[in-house]
């Protein structure tokens, strides 16, 4: 079982959060942010991770060290659950709709962190979510769990629809990332490290 858990405290978040890359898509999240709570649930459950997040934020202030410290704290979860990434796909590549909105996602667990994101034009707010924030917890899942990550919402009109294909995309591309190849018996890359 490839599992971690992370506890990560600041003068601004405390933050737990556990993670099963061989889970079946069970989740406990709460962060104080309805719909971010709603993103993690579906980013698990697409990825069939079993994920759980508590997290007790500065919300009064506003999402950003929240979501922020999460993405933090997830990425590092999920690179200590992968150890030395042997026998791992390695990239992980989704295309997801969602209504009138298409996203894609495309990762390399690489160990060379890096973000792309395009999310096009979105409504400043979805509940008490910041949509800006959506780059904020990306970048900060990626250079924490090694990955280099693209994302993309190609079109769409409600933001809503668009948020959420980027989660459910990010869900997918992981899994396949993540996913044992039987024929991969080392770490796929000719480095001979990742």
């Amino acid at each position: 079982m490839r599992y971690a858990e992370i506890n990560r405290s600041t003068n601004e978040t405390k933050i737990k959060v556990a993670i099963n890359l061989d889970g079946e898509g069970v989740t406990h999240i709460n962060t104080g942010i309805g719909f971010f709570d709603h993103m993690l649930n579906l980013f698990a459950a697409h990825g069939r991770f079993n994920l759980d997040v508590e997290c007790d934020g500065d919300i009064e202030v506003d999402g950003h060290h929240s979501i922020e410290d999460i993405g933090i704290a997830l990425g590092s979860a999920i690179k200590t659950a992968l150890g030395d990434k042997r026998g791992i796909n390695r990239y992980g590549t989704f295309y997801l709709p969602m209504d009138e909105a298409l996203a894609f996602v495309s990762l390399d667990i690489s160990g060379r962190p890096f973000l792309v994101y395009d999310g096009g034009n979105m409504a400043p707010m979805i509940g008490s979510y910041d949509t800006e924030l959506t780059e904020e917890f990306l970048r900060a899942l990626a250079f924490n769990a090694g990955i280099t990550l693209h994302a993309k919402v190609l079109y769409g009109n409600n933001s809503h629809h668009k948020v959420e294909a980027v989660f459910k995309a990010l869900g997918h591309a992981l899994r396949i990332a993540v996913e044992s190849d039987p024929r991969m018996h080392d770490i796929p890359s000719t480095k001979g490290t990742l």
